[in-house]
């Protein structure tokens, strides 16, 4: 195709990038595929490997406690044969026989022995036996057994409901500092005519064995024993056990107390404590006890990821050679989009003398001769808005450049300040006319300026006099925080205006500011050939007469009720006390601003030597009421 007999190449030709984008596709395409099935099949022989690890775990730890048990019997069976011998003659403390002797006293884990006997619905100890080399070693009594008993329950009745019971012993009582690791189990001994267990025995053993085959992690595997009350019997971490930590709290532990099945996987959970996800597995003992083990899914998956990494690397290195092609290629498409990028830039910044030098013959140079155009619009319609907004404020001027300004208002919730400049009709009176209005465009240039930084808009001036309004024609969403803002801005503004004008032997000024925040008129009245946006009410009234009443009290700065309501929590307010203005039947009670807060608490103080001043009459303001 020609644009008029230039001969218009399409920009189609040139775009080649789509290369790079495909081969992107395509390469973390395959490779997230291929990775995401090693992730599975590394979770797949992970979850493999963690039955196969709980099963042997399950299978020893349940020979131990076997043999466990079958200790507990033969001894209690030589222990009952020597109380029906006549061997022993009370329950607790004398010397048993010696056929207990190589039983008992020279075993490396069973320290403790009682049995016990279900008379008349009561529980009673028949006999306890302690190892006197566990005594002597741990510089303790037999009273140990005794408080271990109240400090860690054993569930008696259960045993006597013909069930093995397992629970951990592992506790630290006075005297023994470092703790003593033990497990007790329970079990029954002797059936009565009814088939009811009328003997059991309590037997405390050594942990050492148990602990050993959970005591260390296996590839970042941790196996862990708990009760059938979720609570840890063996654990990598020795203080967990000696805590009988509660373990409830862990989703592959709930998983095990709620379980039926001898053998069941768990393949992916959080745990609350550290909310990283882990995978394991569960085993259930014939005993009660539950054997457990997890992993970090992170480490299980972390070569699997290295790979991934690796394969993006390479699929980056590829891309990054293919796209060093393709711009070699495609730079004569890139360098004037380039430059057209650059001077949208500066048009965007403000700057619209600016040309876009591109002549390509193609879209973009279409494209820059279209934009050149625009700019030059843009530059006219810059230049009436700026005149517009130093009459009418940003947001009117806009609405007049739209053509959207009707005559009309409506009905708005609005923050109104007044400032007036104190004894300005003296001061004109002892000043020339170009001094008067040297200090009026100098002290206006600035207080304008605080006001629109802080989201306001100058509704207009009245001799020495600002009006400012926030909330119309559009609200900040916290017209009254900035207003007062601005207020505090501007109090410390004319301080360092008056040392200037000090310095340069000029009069100081000094001022009274009002604001006060309610319903008013917001809109453009007039008519169809003369218009003016501004806000009318009793809102608007009001502000005036508070701000004359800065006079009255001998202060710069007066808000009212409404102001200090809407902003407690940000400023420091001091009543300045109740007045009778002109319009009101009741008296209006205003406040001093002092200063604002801080997120951390702590106050600031604005304050000045302009502040305040002596009190003057006037007669639009009765004061009837004076703090302090």
């Amino acid at each position: 195709m020609k644009t008029g007999s230039r001969l218009r190449i399409p920009i189609v030709l040139k775009l080649g990038g789509i290369t790079t984008v495909l081969m992107l596709i395509a390469g973390v395409s395959i490779t997230l595929t291929s990775t995401t099935y090693l992730e599975n099949d590394a979770l797949d022989r992970e979850h493999h490997l963690n039955m196969e690890q709980v099963n042997s775990t399950t299978q020893q730890f349940e020979g131990l406690i076997a043999n466990y048990l079958d200790k507990v019997r033969t001894v209690s069976s030589l222990l009952l044969k020597d109380i029906a011998n006549g061997t022993t003659a009370t329950p607790a403390t004398e010397p048993f026989g010696d056929s207990l002797s190589l039983s008992f006293q020279e075993d490396r884990d069973l320290v403790n022995l009682e049995i016990y006997r279900l008379h008349d619905g009561k529980t009673e100890l028949v006999k306890r036996v302690t190892q006197e080399r566990f005594l002597k070693e741990h510089t303790i009594g037999e009273a140990y057994f005794q408080q271990l008993r109240v400090l860690r329950p054993f569930p008696v009745s259960s045993v006597f409901s013909k069930n093995v019971e397992i629970v951990n012993s592992s506790v630290t009582l006075p005297g023994t500092p470092n703790g003593i690791p033990l497990i007790t189990v329970g079990l029954g001994l002797v059936e009565d005519e009814n088939g009811q267990t009328s003997l059991i025995a309590i037997a405390d053993i050594r942990l050492d064995r148990v602990q050993n085959i959970f005591s260390r992690e296996r590839n970042k595997h941790t196996f862990f024993l708990i009760g059938k009350d979720g609570r840890i019997l063996a654990h990598p971490n020795d203080k967990w056990v000696f805590e009988a930590r509660d373990m409830t709290e862990s989703e592959l532990v709930k998983r095990a107390l709620a379980s039926k099945a001898k053998f069941e996987l768990k393949k992916s959970f959080i745990e609350p404590a550290s909310l990283e996800t882990y995978v394991g597995a569960l085993g259930r003992t014939s005993y009660g006890p539950s054997v457990l083990v997890q992993a970090p899914e992170q480490v299980i998956l972390e070569p699997v990821r290295n790979v991934r990494r690796m394969a993006l690397a390479a699929t980056g290195y590829v891309i990054s050679g293919a796209f060093f092609l393709i711009f070699v290629f495609s730079i004569t498409l890139t360098s004037p989009i380039e430059k057209l990028v650059s001077v949208t830039r500066m048009v965007a910044s403000g700057n619209f003398d600016v040309k876009s030098e591109v002549r390509t013959h193609d879209e973009v140079g279409e494209l820059a001769a279209s934009f050149d155009t625009m700019v030059s619009g843009l530059k006219e319609r810059d230049k009436m808005r700026n005149v517009l907004n130093k009459f009418h404020g940003s947001h009117v001027a806009d609405d007049m450049i739209k053509g959207d300004l009707q005559l009309g208002g409506s009905n708005k919730e609005v923050t109104v300040f007044f400032s007036d400049i104190r004894g300005f009709t003296k001061f004109s009176e002892g000043h020339t006319p170009e001094e008067v209005v040297g200090m009026l465009n100098e002290y206006f240039g600035i207080m304008v300026g605080i006001i629109t930084a802080n989201h306001g808009i100058v509704d207009k001036f009245v001799g020495d006099a600002i009006m400012a309004v926030w909330g119309a024609p559009n609200s900040s969403g916290n017209d009254q925080f900035y207003a007062l803002k601005a207020c505090l801005e501007m109090r410390q503004a004319l301080a360092d205006l008056n040392a200037s004008r000090i310095e340069r032997g000029k009069t100081e000024i000094k001022i009274g500011m009002g604001l006060h925040s309610g319903r008013a008129i917001s809109g453009t009245i007039g008519s169809n050939e003369r218009m003016e946006y501004t806000v009318i009410g009793d809102t608007v009234n009001l502000t005036a007469r508070i701000e004359a009443s800065t006079k009255a009290f001998g202060t710069d700065l007066l808000v009212s009720e409404t102001i200090r309501a809407a902003e407690t929590e940000k400023y420091i307010y001091e009543l300045a006390g109740e007045a009778e203005v002109k319009g009101k039947t009741e008296p209006i009670k205003m406040y001093r601003v002092r200063g604002y807060k801080l997120e951390t608490g702590e106050t600031v103080l604005v304050q000045t030597k302009y502040s305040d001043y002596e009190a003057e009459s006037d007669d639009k303001v009765k004061v009837v009421a004076e703090a302090g």
